[in-house]
């Protein structure tokens, strides 16, 4: 192996200021003289004005490049050290191995060369990570916080290591990929979840040009310990061990995507450092600090929080872990001991109605919880469930709040994909799966033990319950729930037991609920809430994830079942209803004069639709509920207030409900809501709500729950609209679809109500296509014919007269696209990037 001195990178790379290269002489542990090239933001600078240190330690087979984003953006009062390793990088050729130990030893060589005194930030990505965790257990005194990206300390048991590591470790094969050739480099940048640029690819192989520049990069896929016997052991054992007792914040950034570093090791990790906060970007792989572009900004708004003491966290009542007085399942058992042999469900089955009591449920609830006991099952235990919306669904979830586990939802409104991503994301320590579900499942290769469902039923059939744990306290978690995913992948919504019972508890005092009412869920999964409301609930027969399959003779039928006074339904689904209400006989029409609130929500509903409703069951109040995953609900609003109130800045949602607080946020010229939380009427900006049963937190997305609990006790929701002189909220679309024109921000959904009131318009999104500040505001309408393309000069000319503003151009298409769960909120964002290629030519 030959030997070089360290040098400094070649001038030209992009993204590298030559200003913060600089070659450091260190004596090694053995006490040999070496040299390393490092990047130090303050390497002329006056090193009395430092307040904070941010140590950066890259893996195999990057250098300290990784790390230029970070050092450009760092504050003048902050030093960032980004090192390359001995051997990698510019750093020197010293012609040894160095394993896991050595490299330890070499880092605090270098940072008593340079002068690293506490208090220090540690970064690190890939092989990076137990190096600098070897670091940081010997000098914890100064550590004030530790960053890990897409590394690894310890191979979790019962799994292999990565297919890729095997391969490449292998001795036929390891010389020859990470020597000889640049094939291991080249993999590298290739894991990217985005294409690196040429010239960022070209640059992290600078340093590796020949196959002595390239030895290390073998020695270190060979000081990977898959064998107990192996040299570095031992060594990375008591890392893995040793970081257990660290108490400093630690903060997790992860490319869930990472053949290499997958989530089961962010899942080890997790276990180690239970204190850490965690983001996984969805979509990103191996090089997760090219992939995201949010990150360098999220890690430097956590270690801002370091240095103010930490984030401001909501004063609220969640604290304290007192048992449930009343739990989810209580208004359950109360029924089927007053009324055992009444109904609690009515679910279509084969063409017939399958109809199960109270007291049926109530057992059944009980017996399935031993079973998931007996499955190894325990309290605080997450559990999937996928199983069709029904009783058995119903059962289980009752049967895990009722053993202290946590549930989580991934309805088939997401899709097989949308499913996929999310049971990823939430990690479940158990998958209770019909046979499709459990397929599904297999595919994919989810984490979980899975339980066949009709394992359970079997032992709810077999006989008694077994004694089971006290109940869960009121913070412990109960449930994991997922957004739509309509603008961006769905997001895991926390909830505790707390935050569910408030929501119980509000929807039964607002429709003043009681044992005579029941629940039409034709926006399924809320069939859920009728054993907590101690309502019976029937579900129409219906595709759950084409809610425009609802037919209004199903609704009818399912009302007959239970007698239903309440029911609960997407945009979608009441016009599928609508659609078929030509079918009704006078008995279903007779069916459906018992329901006393028909509720649309989950998405704008139009007044035409409420309306159509309202003459199907005039003696109904017929209103839309405002929320959202996060908190549901906030506002609700009828629909004579509707018609009262006419045209205005969006939907009008209604007033917030009692406990419920309602805020604005004003946006700028740039899109974003920066302003303070204020109630002042007409004014455009970013929903915040407060309320008892809002979310504890998304799940493993701290920096979007960072952002979006920023005001303390308060969520931002991601919704645009405005307060009005009442106090009622007016909704005006999303924050992420806001148009910046250079006269100011435009909300949707005020624009779009303007263009379908036009004769011939069935829908309308309104986009804008520009930079952002000077955007143009380009609407896009759906008019039942095939043709795409720009509008007749006719229709823009009603369009830009309906909406009084300077619409740049007036576009067709045959449908929007929208959310799969609702099939109601449009995907404002890739209507934008069509109209974009279409006004310039590119179809």
């Amino acid at each position: 192996m030959s030997t070089a001195p360290a040098c400094l990178p070649p001038p030209g790379l992009p993204g590298l200021d030559p200003r913060w290269s600089v070659v450091v002489e260190a004596r090694d542990a053995d006490g040999v003289s070496r040299s390393w090239h490092v990047l130090d933001t303050h390497a002329d600078g006056p090193e009395e004005d430092i307040r904070l240190t941010v140590l950066c330690v890259h893996g195999n087979p990057t250098w300290s490049y990784l790390w230029r984003s970070v050092l450009a953006s760092a504050p003048a009062d902050v030093r960032v050290i980004a090192v390359d390793h001995l051997d990698m990088g510019f750093s020197d050729r010293t012609g040894t191995v160095r394993p896991l130990a050595q490299r330890v030893a070499d880092l605090g060589s270098l940072t008593s060369a340079l002068g690293v005194v506490g208090p220090v930030v540690v970064v690190a990505h890939d092989w990076g990570g137990p190096i600098s965790l070897g670091w940081v257990l010997e000098h914890q005194d100064e550590v004030a916080g530790v960053a890990l990206l897409n590394t690894a300390v310890h191979q979790p048991d019962a799994s292999r290591a990565p297919s890729v590591i095997r391969v490449a470790r292998a001795t036929p094969v390891r010389h020859a990929a990470t020597v000889l050739t640049p094939a291991f480099i080249r993999g590298t940048t290739a894991l990217s979840g985005r294409r690196l640029p040429p010239d960022v690819a070209a640059a992290y192989s600078a340093p590796y040009r020949s196959a002595d520049a390239r030895a290390a990069i073998g020695d270190f896929v060979a000081d990977i310990p898959l064998e107990d016997d192996h040299v570095s052991a031992g060594t990375l054992e008591a890392i893995a061990e040793g970081i257990r007792a660290l108490t400093m914040p630690v903060l997790l950034l992860w490319g869930p995507g990472d053949p290499v570093f997958s989530d089961r090791y962010l899942h080890d990790l997790e276990e180690r450092l239970p204190q850490a906060d965690v983001h996984r970007y969805e979509g990103a792989r191996h090089l997760v600090i090219e992939d995201a572009p949010a990150l360098v900004a999220d890690l430097w708004t956590w270690i801002s929080d370091l240095r103010a003491g930490g984030a401001e966290q909501a004063a609220d009542d969640r604290a304290g872990s007192a048992q449930v007085d009343r739990p989810m399942w209580a208004a359950l058992a109360e029924r089927a001991a007053a009324d055992p042999d009444g109904l609690a469900l009515a679910e279509p089955r084969d063409g017939s109605w399958r109809r199960i009591p109270w007291a049926l449920l109530d057992a059944n609830v009980a017996r399935l919880a031993s079973g998931l006991a007996a499955e190894g099952v325990r309290p605080g235990d997450r559990v999937s469930v996928l199983i069709p919306v029904g009783a058995d669904l119903i059962a289980v979830i009752y049967a895990c709040w009722r053993l202290g586990a946590s549930v989580v939802v991934t309805d088939a409104g997401l899709g097989p994909r949308g499913m996929v991503r999310a049971l990823r994301s939430a990690a479940p320590d158990h998958i209770v799966a019909v046979p499709k579900g459990l397929a599904l499942v297999r595919l994919a290769a989810l984490p979980g033990r899975r339980i066949p469902v009709s394992r359970l039923v079997e032992i709810a059939r077999a006989g008694a319950a077994l004694p089971l744990p006290a109940g869960p306290g009121l913070d412990d978690e109960a449930l994991v729930a997922f957004t739509s995913g309509s603008t961006g992948p769905a997001k895991g919504v926390v909830y505790a037991h707390r935050q569910l019972q408030a929501t119980r508890d509000l929807l039964q005092e607002h429709y003043g609920l009681t044992p005579d009412d029941a629940l039409v869920a034709a926006f399924a999964p809320w069939a859920v809430l009728g054993p907590a409301l101690g309502i019976p609930s029937a579900i129409p027969d219906m595709d759950v994830t084409a809610p425009r399959t609802l037919t209004a003779r199903a609704v009818a039928d399912a009302t007959r079942q239970v007698r239903g006074t309440l029911m609960w339904a997407s945009p979608a689904a009441l016009t599928g209803v609508l659609k078929t209400a030509s079918a009704l006989t006078d008995d279903d029409l007779a069916a459906l004069q018992s329901l006393r609130y028909v509720l649309g929500a989950g998405a704008p509903v139009s007044a035409a639709i409420l309306h159509g409703i309202q003459r199907l069951v005039p003696g109904a109040s017929v209103r839309t509920p405002y929320g959202m995953t996060e908190v549901l609900p906030v506002c609700d609003v009828v629909i004579d207030d509707i018609d009262a109130a006419g045209p205005g800045p969006g939907v009008l949602v209604g007033n917030p409900l009692p406990g419920v607080e309602v805020r604005i946020s004003e946006v700028d010229g740039e899109g974003r809501a920066r302003g303070l939380l204020s109630d002042a009427p007409g004014v455009l900006g970013e929903v915040a709500v407060r309320a008892p049963h809002r979310k504890v937190r998304y799940d493993r997305l701290w920096a979007t729950e960072r952002a979006s609990s920023r005001d303390a006790g308060w969520h931002r929701t991601g919704d645009v609209g405005s307060l009005d002189e009442r106090g009622r909220l007016w909704i005006a679309g999303r924050l992420a679809h806001v148009i910046t024109t250079v006269d100011g921000p435009i909300g949707p959904v005020p624009v779009e109500q303007a263009v379908e009131r036009i004769p011939g318009v069935d829908r309308a999104a309104c986009v804008g296509v520009g930079p952002t500040g000077a955007q143009l505001v380009v609407v896009v309408c759906v008019t039942g014919g095939r043709e795409e393309g720009v509008a007749n000069l006719a229709l823009t000319d009603d369009v830009r007269a309906v909406t009084g503003l300077d619409v740049a151009a007036v576009l067709l298409r045959r449908d929007l696209p929208v959310d799969i769960r609702h099939q109601s909120k449009i995907d404002r964002r890739a209507v934008a990037e069509w109209a974009d290629r279409l006004l310039a030519g590119r179809r």
